[in-house]
């Protein structure tokens, strides 16, 4: 799946809050080495390598497109980007894993969260947050558009639909079982997005993805257009702007040393 950085970042204040309202709660004073999976185009990962300096830090990404980006950032001494995919991520002396709103893209990522918590060492810790938002009207209205008999065949197996995530006493559960001390809870936070058929914007650079990769620009113009005319009557635009509440889940785990 291609990914645009550009698009992506529109929203990056939005999109960075729940990082750092993840981050935040990650109690390591001195890592030797960290690594962010899902890493997008790196803003964020450099903002891991300012708080921890004397560690190594790593961006992952399966985009090139994202790495690419995020190469092109200030370069810091102790951090670097490389391409490659979360299933395949082995821990070995990392002892702070963190992976903000990428998981929801690996299907059975359950597995790999398993893992991952136990191989944590004495003293890890492995924070990861994923949108909780799959049953509301933006993504609910795109399935049903994408079910529509126009649209049925071309996009049949192309959306992920409500079990892309587990709810937050699934992880809770998960972190337990490996040993680990556990904060787990949800935030829905209610953003204004401003200017015509915001949220349509807001999605155009995450959830409508696939569907613009499996569609001629033709057709996803088409496709576009009856979306925002769904999604313009599930969030009517104000005075204010669009208000588009967004629920995501969070959890970090610790290893006591």
């Amino acid at each position: 799946m291609r990914w645009d950085p550009g698009l992506y970042g529109r929203h990056a204040g939005h999109r960075g809050r729940p990082f750092f309202d993840l981050v935040g709660r990650i109690g390591s004073p001195s890592p030797r080495s960290v690594v962010d999976l899902g890493c997008g185009p790196g803003e964020l990962t450099e903002a891991l390598a300012r708080r921890w300096p004397g560690a190594t830090v790593r961006g992952i990404d399966t985009s090139v497109d994202m790495i690419g980006a995020a190469r092109r950032r200030p370069v810091l001494p102790n951090l670097r980007f490389e391409v490659g995919d979360l299933r395949d991520y082995a821990p070995a002396s990392d002892d702070v894993i963190v992976t903000n709103a990428a998981l929801q893209w690996v299907p059975g990522h359950e597995e790999l969260l398993v893992r991952w918590s136990g191989a944590l060492p004495e003293g890890g810790w492995i924070a990861l947050q994923v949108p909780g938002n799959f049953s509301a009207p933006s993504h609910a209205l795109l399935r049903e558009h994408a079910a529509s008999p126009r649209w049925a065949e071309k996009l049949r197996g192309v959306l992920r639909h409500d079990d892309a995530v587990g709810e937050p006493a699934d992880y809770l559960r998960l972190l337990l079982a490996a040993g680990l001390e556990a904060d787990v809870w949800e935030t829905t936070y209610q953003q204004v997005l401003q200017g015509e058929d915001a949220v349509l914007g807001w999605v155009r650079g995450t959830a409508l993805r696939p569907v613009l990769d499996v569609l001629t620009p033709g057709e996803a113009a088409d496709f576009e257009a009856g979306y925002a005319e769904l999604l313009r009557t599930a969030y009517p635009r104000g005075g204010h702007g669009t208000v588009f509440g967004f629920r995501r889940i969070f959890a970090v785990g610790h290893r006591p040393a």
